[in-house]
């Protein structure tokens, strides 16, 4: 299994990371992208907290309340879909050749065969990672 990134995508980064990226733009395709790369270089935790520090520092930049947009368990578990899939997709040159490869992470709604709304929606789950209620995301080491 091999995953690399294009130099584009390490503009990308740099781009959320240095908060030049336009926030109106930043969709789910683009948070799906950022999970990729950063798992590209390394390991769950590292890449949880390098995604949560881009995705505040974005908002914040851009005035907006982490609190009011910021999600933990949905960042967590878009994450882990993300690894998921980058463990059963061989090769990969860049982030948007593992995404077109694997269209279903774009469906929003796939964390809803995980989650109960009431569970995927709840205060705890915006502030702190919940696991799933209905059907786990698996993990890798």
């Amino acid at each position: 299994m091999t995953h690399s990134l294009l130099h584009t995508d390490i503009a990308f980064v740099a781009s959320v990371e240095e908060c030049s990226f336009p926030v109106e733009d930043f969709n789910h395709r683009a948070h799906v992208r950022l999970a990729y790369a950063y798992f590209v270089d390394n390991d769950t935790e590292s890449s949880n907290n390098l995604l949560r520090k881009a995705l505040v520092g974005l908002l914040q930049f851009n005035d907006i309340a982490p609190s009011a947009k910021y999600h933990e368990t949905l960042t967590k578990a878009w994450l882990l879909a993300v690894n998921h899939f980058m463990h059963h997709t061989d090769t990969c040159d860049n982030a948007d050749m593992f995404i077109d490869l694997n269209p279903q992470l774009l469906d929003s709604r796939i964390m809803m065969t995980h989650y109960t709304k009431a569970r995927l929606f709840s205060e705890e789950a915006r502030h702190t990672f919940i696991a799933p209620d209905l059907d786990a995301i698996p993990e890798y080491a």
